[in-house]
């Protein structure tokens, strides 16, 4: 039981910290017009949501154990946070691509200078979350692995976004910054998947 404890603090702090910059990233990619920052902030805010998903699981775990009239199996509860987390993840991701789409055709101005500073707040966070939240390969523990997961998707939309800003600031090509969008947004429809399909074993008792 002390991994579960170490992760439930992990998971608590990345939680205070992922929301405030969720709150900056939102304002500011609204405030600016970048649609790869906005993508960023929304991605941060699912984060929020589904490592306070997985520190709550944490939390029950913690007091199951101590209850001895309950007979199940704790880790069928972490695994289930990490399944949930998985779907919130594919979930977001798709409304970013659809969102991006629409900026792509219909491309708008965006403040690059603002937004390339408040990305790279995030990008920093982020990089920090996921060193917090860093775990051992064969742990079977699917709820801190969603988080770590969560974290990494984060940081790679920043990274994007940082990247599509630049460029699109650079050439004056703005759907730039709505593919980098879409192309992180890909990679971490993967990601969730790889996450269903593994906690989903784990519900179901599957061998892997």
């Amino acid at each position: 039981m002390n991994h579960i404890h170490t992760n439930e603090h992990k998971t608590m702090w990345v939680v205070i910290i992922a929301a405030s910059t969720m709150v900056l990233e939102i304002l500011f990619g609204i405030s600016t017009g970048s649609m790869a920052l906005l993508a960023d902030g929304i991605h941060m805010g699912s984060h929020v949501f589904a490592i306070g998903l997985s520190w709550l699981a944490y939390v029950i775990v913690r007091k199951l154990a101590t209850n001895s009239a309950y007979k199940g199996n704790s880790q069928k509860i972490l695994s289930l946070s990490g399944y949930t987390s998985g779907l919130l993840l594919l979930i977001f991701a798709l409304v970013i691509v659809y969102e991006a789409i629409q900026r792509y055709i219909h491309p708008s101005e965006i403040q690059f200078q603002e937004a390339l500073i408040v990305a790279c707040i995030g990008l920093v966070i982020n990089i920090l979350s996921a060193f917090m939240l860093h775990h051992s390969h064969e742990e079977s523990d699917h709820s801190i692995r969603a988080a770590y997961i969560h974290v990494l998707a984060d940081a790679l939309t920043s990274l994007t976004a940082i990247i599509a800003l630049i460029a699109a600031m650079l050439w004056n090509i703005l759907w730039l910054d709505a593919l980098g969008a879409i192309i992180s947004s890909l990679v971490i429809i993967m990601w969730s998947v790889s996450l269903l399909k593994e906690s989903g074993k784990e519900l179901l008792d599957m061998k892997a």
